[in-house]
């Protein structure tokens, strides 16, 4: 068989124990590849697994590819797509934001998009409200009509969640739930400034359009859910829990929406009392 006799020798008495400690680490990768319903990669995986206070243990994306592996793990990620640009434009509402999507503290810009979910037999539509400075979702509804009320509704629990705050810019695209005398009266009832990105530029919103392909590879099953109040449950679930409190963001440096948003008040506190 072209194997060397010490060679065999060697394997033959090889410790056959079990490591405790692979074991519990294979035990941590089920566990974080089944959290994410299999979206999660080597990278992601490997993140969770290091931040979780509860079980710290190393882990490099390396290891983690190597384990997923031998465990057959696989990623359902799909690959990249290409968005066309618009070849014309026409602004509705003047384009504050102007793309500068990185903001320095919480409440300061807010932005917000309508995306369909197949539910039942028919098109569920959601709506979603995100703090820009961590990526946090702070709002949503689910509705079968795209309407303003059901924009209006994700507003106002961002609105309410967040504690009212004051001179906050929230920026969208130039869909007709946010064009409405409903919404912009809404808007201007909250004291909030509206942008708006430019006509058939989604480049525009990407951190919204980033959160619905996240949502949608990473959580929502490919032939959809079977009853409205399932997607609703499920989609809660997926925001505020597994996005939210698990799934380490690239934009915040490997760390969870709440985890950066608690750091900043952590800090923001002895920065107040000593002013």
């Amino acid at each position: 068989m072209d194997v060397h006799r010490s060679t065999f020798k060697y394997w033959q008495k090889r410790d056959k124990r079990i490591n405790p400690e692979t074991v519990k680490l294979h035990s941590l990768v089920r566990t974080a590849h089944r959290l994410s319903q299999g979206s999660a990669g080597a990278r992601t995986i490997a993140d969770i697994v290091t931040n979780d206070e509860s079980h710290p243990v190393s882990l490099s994306r390396y290891r983690a590819g190597r384990i997923m592996k031998k465990l057959s793990l696989v990623s359902c990620q799909l690959p990249k797509h290409a968005y066309k640009k618009a070849a014309q434009e026409h602004v509705a509402i003047p384009n504050l934001l102007a793309r500068e999507f990185t903001v320095s503290h919480p409440n300061q810009v807010w932005c917000g998009d309508v995306s369909f979910i197949w539910a039942g037999s028919r098109w569920a539509y959601l709506a979603v409200v995100i703090d820009l400075f961590a990526r946090k979702p702070i709002g949503w509804a689910m509705s079968y009509s795209p309407d303003s009320y059901l924009t209006c509704q994700a507003l106002t629990m961002a609105y309410e969640s967040r504690g009212r705050p004051q001179n906050i810019m929230f920026h969208s695209d130039q869909g007709s739930h946010y064009t409405s005398r409903q919404f912009r009266q809404r808007v201007w009832r909250y004291r909030m400034k509206q942008s708006m990105s430019r006509r058939g530029n989604c480049w525009d919103n990407s951190p919204m359009e980033r959160f619905f392909r996240s949502l949608k590879t990473e959580w929502v099953p490919v032939t959809g859910y079977r009853y409205f109040t399932e997607a609703k449950q499920r989609i809660g679930d997926y925001i505020h829990g597994y996005y939210s409190q698990l799934r380490p963001h690239s934009f915040n440096g490997g760390l969870t929406p709440n985890e950066k948003e608690q750091r900043y008040w952590d800090s923001y506190k002895p920065v107040a009392k000593m002013t």
